[in-house]
């Protein structure tokens, strides 16, 4: 299962994994379970970028701007397919996070997450989450860059 893969990926390293009785698998069911605002849930979206799996890690509330994207991508936003999501990434929907991911995902973080110092990323189920300052998220999604494509 993924989010014992994220646990063991965090072994070690001070930061807990927490599993939750409940569904954390949408932004708004996670914000309830963590006794959190919505935005500071980082949902994490998953896209194909000539055919190489991309994830951007945002704040919650935080929406795509397609002309934003284009402009760094230089393609077209196109996320992966609901039922190709866990083949491309390793988590499926619901759970995706930039933690312990296919050796062949790139990761980047959005600009929309710089107003947290703490925020909640998924740990590979639809009922987990991890609890992690920003440092730490660069530290551990091992990501490629910051950037700016939401609105």
């Amino acid at each position: 299962m993924a989010v014992e893969k994220v646990k063991e990926y965090f072994r070690g390293t001070g930061i807990e994994v927490i599993e939750l009785p409940e569904s954390s698998a949408t932004v708004e069911l996670a914000a309830e379970a963590l006794h959190t605002e919505p935005d500071q849930i980082a949902k994490t979206l998953s896209f194909l970028v000539d055919g190489k799996p991309v994830l951007i890690v945002m704040a919650g509330m935080a929406r795509v701007d397609n002309h934003k994207y284009k402009e760094y991508f230089h393609k077209k936003a196109m996320m992966i397919p609901h039922d190709q999501v866990e083949a491309y990434i390793g988590h499926a929907p619901g759970g995706v996070c930039p933690f312990a991911v296919k050796e062949d995902v790139t990761v980047y973080l959005d600009a929309s997450l710089r107003c947290h110092e703490v925020v909640y990323p998924a740990a590979g189920s639809g009922n987990s989450a991890v609890r992690i300052t920003l440092s730490q998220l660069e530290q551990y999604s091992g990501y490629q860059a910051w950037i700016d494509v939401t609105k």
